[in-house]
């Protein structure tokens, strides 16, 4: 049974407010739901605001020492010490330190398991949702316990650069348990697109890899053995465990915090003369070259959520809205790109900025292999008549960009 559409807009900030700029409405068998504008919304304007039903950070992120609140995702660090480590330089003194909003001194450990929180409201609302029965208490360094096996397995098949998390759907799982209302819970994930058998194998296959797309049954087992409940017997079968996994890879948003990332951009923020402030973005021009050298390009903690309302959202190659994290947690911020008139579809892309850039041929490529349909946006249907240009030439193009330009590339992304 699909979620109702009132659920779409019960974990928006002001769910009222967002009712009455956009609604929810099927379009086709094909597309499904879109996310439509009700008002004109003006570019630059936020559309809404959104936490999600579930979140994780990426298992591998987290053992390279990107620490994140365990609820919200916030970067527990300051600005400081996350420079100092990822530049790799244990006495960098960051200039305008007060600039960081990161504040130890409030965060707290769960007192059995010692997982770390941003804050006692973050601490409580985790063990209200689901960590009372995800607590490993004292076996939390424990390898041989169920929860940590089914880590571990999945670390050794999902690599950096990660795109989802086995805990995301644990999660799931936890929710349900501890929940008082189960079919409530069960209700909202139903919501997320469901995929045809066929199509939910790829997509298991895609998150493994080809060399570990033996291991489902492995990661069916280890999951089964960890969390195990009889409320959602349909989820620990094969098919139920598979359709979950596929749920998860094509609906998982991904979340980036960052301290530093905050820092700067209240740096640039800053009114100051022109002598200081050419001063600082030498300072953090040079930061980035260091960390750069020292640590590549995974500067953010780094998870992803589950998100009702954002996941009505469809693709286009010339998207009017976009998602951001500017709160350093998991509040998701839908943000227009564009003016948008009353009527139009709000869209999103799930390309990156550069990607959008290549030809529709090379687009039509990843989106299939990622995302397993064709796209019909207006972008697409104008280019119709293109020359088929692959993916592996327009990448040969792109070795003759120089390093200054890639390096201008990175600081963007920042």
């Amino acid at each position: 049974m699909a979620a109702p559409v009132d659920d779409m807009f019960s974990l928006c900030v002001d769910p009222c407010k967002v009712t009455s700029s956009v609604e929810v409405k099927f379009i086709d068998n094909i597309k499904g739901k879109g996310l439509f504008a009700k008002r004109s919304i003006k570019k630059g304007e936020t559309i809404f605001i959104e936490r999600p039903l579930v979140s994780a950070q990426f298992l591998w992120n987290s053992l390279y020492k990107y620490k994140a609140c365990e609820y919200c995702l916030r970067a527990l660090e300051t600005a400081e010490e996350n420079a100092r480590r990822l530049s790799g330089n244990p006495a960098l003194s960051l200039p305008h330190p007060e600039l960081c909003h990161v504040r130890p001194e409030v965060h707290q450990t769960c007192p059995q398991c010692q997982v770390m929180y941003c804050s006692s409201e973050c601490r409580q609302a985790a063990a209200d949702q689901y960590h009372r029965v995800l607590c490993l208490g004292p076996s939390e360094e424990d390898p041989d316990h169920p929860i940590n096996k089914l880590k571990d397995a999945w670390r050794t098949v999902h690599y950096p650069p990660e795109t989802s998390s086995i805990m995301l759907m644990a999660k799931m799982v936890a929710v349900v348990k501890q929940a008082k209302d189960k079919a409530h819970w069960q209700r909202l994930f139903s919501h997320f697109c469901s995929r045809a058998a066929n199509e939910e194998e790829e997509i298991a296959h895609k998150l493994l890899g080809e060399q570990f797309r033996g291991q489902l049954g492995l990661l069916h087992s280890l999951f089964r053995e960890a969390l195990y409940d009889d409320h959602l017997s349909r989820w620990f079968v094969p098919d139920g465990f598979r359709s979950l996994f596929a749920l998860v890879g094509t609906n998982g948003q991904g979340i980036g915090t960052s301290s530093l990332s905050q820092w700067v951009h209240a740096c640039d923020a800053l009114d100051l003369p022109d002598q200081q402030r050419e001063q600082l973005d030498s300072f953090i021009d040079q930061l980035y070259k260091d960390i750069d050298k020292e640590t590549g390009e995974f500067l953010n903690c780094e998870g992803s959520g589950l998100y009702l309302l954002q996941s009505s959202c469809n693709h286009s190659c010339i998207p009017n809205a976009e998602a951001s994290f500017p709160d350093n947690n998991f509040l998701l911020h839908l943000n227009a790109l564009s003016d948008i008139s009353p009527g139009e579809e709000i869209c999103i892309s799930y390309l990156d900025f550069c990607q959008r850039d290549r030809s529709r041929h090379s687009r039509h490529k990843i989106l299939r292999e990622n995302y397993l349909f064709v796209c019909s946006c207006s972008k697409c249907t104008s280019q119709m008549d293109e020359l088929d240009v692959t993916s592996e030439e327009e990448e040969g193009e792109a070795e003759g960009e120089t390093e200054g330009d890639e390096m201008e590339d990175e600081m963007t992304d920042v």
